[in-house]
């Protein structure tokens, strides 16, 4: 433990803080019964969403099957939520495209390192708390407008329309509509079997997931017209693998194995040169996924946490999450996160620890190294039917028109722009505008609480008459940038009359440098109209504040008291000096 700046005690969060307290808990054979059930059933509905999101992001599905292994594996064995469940999710799709376009797999893997040395950083520096600092409409706007895009990605795939889609997202959606002519019936069939399986098989309550059977409806359905002689793109159609003097198609079945990320192929093909002017242009990127990732994760902690009467660590978990991304671009994976609805699916199905994440991740193992033949099966079409369902969930769309109506105009609008700037532009740009805009509006509404008025004696504490060329005014409000010079600039229109001001400071609770400026400023003005000035009630830390930026008591002209009455007394006085000159 260290000292920070301030003083006050500083301890260094250390990863595992979550297993540390299942294992505090009391941990037996009952417990890990319990995970492993939870692994079993959280690692069946990883697989399919694994490939699916990879494939979303423009890589192969493996990559995705890699990172919920490896990521998986190692942030929950390092975070500081018990029942996280990490791997790529839907959020990142809208970030991780326009890379793999730009940059290659490559250029990917680089900017996953980057942001989780960033979060690690985070974590080091104790900033899991800044989470509550971001709005809801802003987090609501962007993950909604996420999963218009996404859906909209998907289009091709489930109409079977052989497309190449750009990041413009008014202008893919342009080209889909053009290209909706010349869809394929039999891709749309499969497409639309899997779509209501997932959607009516939940209904049924039954213990198998809605994910595993529908794309399992959908492969029968591919391989049942296959013999027709109706092509079908699969899986092992669309990708191929060369790996360990090996190559196939589908998904190569090995276990994830060691390599440099910067030796993968970049937008060209070739491996990338990592430079200078290359880690600049993944600078932004690996910001955007580090800010999005640690928003995803300690949110999807803080859900765990109400469901399960818990409490997790958020400077621990960013922590997992850093250390996560950094080692899984090392093995082939994506960038990684807390996912909410395999977390949920975790905890309904009795989780106890993180050891519940980690068998997941071995069940994903498994079925790479066991049954990559069998998932090279799965059609494309029903993979776009699964991210529909992704993004519908994702989208929250209850939540979004109950906030459109229930909400403040203002943040109905935040919530429209953050939105509009996803969709259009990116999430990069409508966070930082959301934020920019919640950030202006809550310093509008902090200076509009801000108020100062003038008292007369029958609101003072029981002064009587106050004697004539005696002021007592109240400050109500925090006096900051936004604030100050609203409420000092009152107080420089003053009765001629008047050779004492009282300024009831009790009520402010912070000062900052443009405050202290204003006040410093009225300070002087008044001296030079001979007009003294008596600060009551302020606090000792902003006593000292003022002190340092040179604003200190002067007899007869500047004093500091505690209460109305010592400021009165000491106003009389000031009035009784014999020369009628205060200062």
């Amino acid at each position: 433990m260290s000292r920070a700046s301030d003083g006050s005690s500083y301890r260094v969060p250390l990863p595992g803080s979550a297993l540390v307290a299942a294992w505090r808990q009391g941990y037996g054979l009952a417990e890990l019964r319990r995970d492993l059930l939870a692994g079993l059933t959280i690692g069946i509905v990883a697989v399919p969403l694994s490939m699916a999101l990879a494939i979303a992001t423009g890589v192969p599905p493996q990559h995705g099957l890699y990172t919920a292994i490896v990521a998986g594996a190692i942030i929950a064995l390092t975070g500081g939520s018990r029942f996280n469940v990490s791997g790529p999710t839907a959020a990142f799709v809208v970030i991780l495209f326009p890379i793999v376009a730009n940059h290659g797999i490559g250029g990917l893997l680089i900017a996953t390192l980057m942001a989780g040395l960033i979060l690690f950083a985070l974590g080091l520096a104790r900033l899991g708390s800044l989470i509550q600092f971001v709005p809801y409409p802003v987090v609501l706007g962007f993950t909604a407008g996420i999963a218009v895009v996404i859906a909209l990605l998907q289009l091709p795939d489930f109409l079977g329309l052989e497309l190449d889609l750009g990041e413009n997202t008014l202008g893919n959606a342009v080209t889909i509509a053009r290209s909706v002519p010349g869809l394929d019936p039999a891709e749309l069939g499969i497409g639309m079997v899997t779509l209501a399986t997932l959607i009516l098989w939940p209904r049924l309550r039954l213990p198998i997931p809605a994910p595993l059977v529908g794309l399992a409806v959908g492969t029968l359905v591919a391989l049942a017209v296959t013999p027709l002689g109706i092509d079908v793109d699969t899986i092992a159609s669309r990708f191929s693998w060369s790996l360990q003097g090996e190559s196939g198609s589908g998904i190569p079945p090995f276990a994830p194995s060691l390599m440099l990320p910067w030796q993968l192929p970049g937008p060209d093909g070739t491996p990338l040169v990592v430079d200078f002017a290359l880690i600049r242009e993944l600078l932004g990127p690996a910001l955007a996924i580090a800010m999005l990732g640690a928003i995803e994760s300690l949110l999807c902690a803080v859900v765990a946490d109400g469901l399960t009467r818990t409490r997790h660590d958020p400077n621990a978990e960013l922590l997992g999450q850093g250390l996560g991304n950094i080692v899984a671009p090392f093995f082939g994976g994506i960038t990684a996160t807390a996912a909410l609805a395999r977390t949920a699916t975790n905890i309904r199905s009795g989780a106890f620890s993180p050891v519940a994440a980690v068998v997941h991740a071995l069940v994903v193992l498994l079925a790479v190294v066991l049954l990559a033949g069998v998932l090279a099966l799965v059609p494309m079409a029903a993979l776009a039917a699964l991210l529909f369902i992704i993004a519908w969930n994702m989208s929250e769309a209850r939540h979004f028109l109950h906030t459109l109506k229930s909400a403040p105009l203002s943040d109905a609008a935040i919530l429209v722009i953050c939105f509009a700037l996803t969709v259009i532009f990116d999430m990069v740009l409508a966070v930082a505008v959301g934020m920019g805009l919640a950030a202006a509006l809550f310093i509008r509404r902090m200076a509009e609480v801000t108020q100062t008025r003038r008292l007369d004696e029958k609101e003072g504490d029981d002064l009587g008459d106050l004697p004539p060329g005696i002021a007592l005014y109240d400050i109500d409000g925090p006096l900051f940038f936004g604030a100050a010079e609203k409420a000092v600039s009152s107080l420089q229109v003053v009765d001629p009359d008047i050779r004492v001001m009282l300024l009831d400071m009790r009520d402010v609770p912070s000062l900052d440098a443009t405050a202290i400026v204003a006040l410093q400023t009225l300070a002087e003005e008044l001296h030079e109209r001979h007009i003294g000035l008596v600060f009551v009630g302020l606090p000792a830390r902003l006593v000292l504040k003022l002190r340092r930026a040179g604003v200190r008591r002067e007899p007869g002209r500047l004093a500091v008291v505690a209460d109305q009455a010592r400021a009165l007394r000491l106003a009389r006085r000031w009035l009784a000096t014999p020369s009628g000159n205060l200062g």
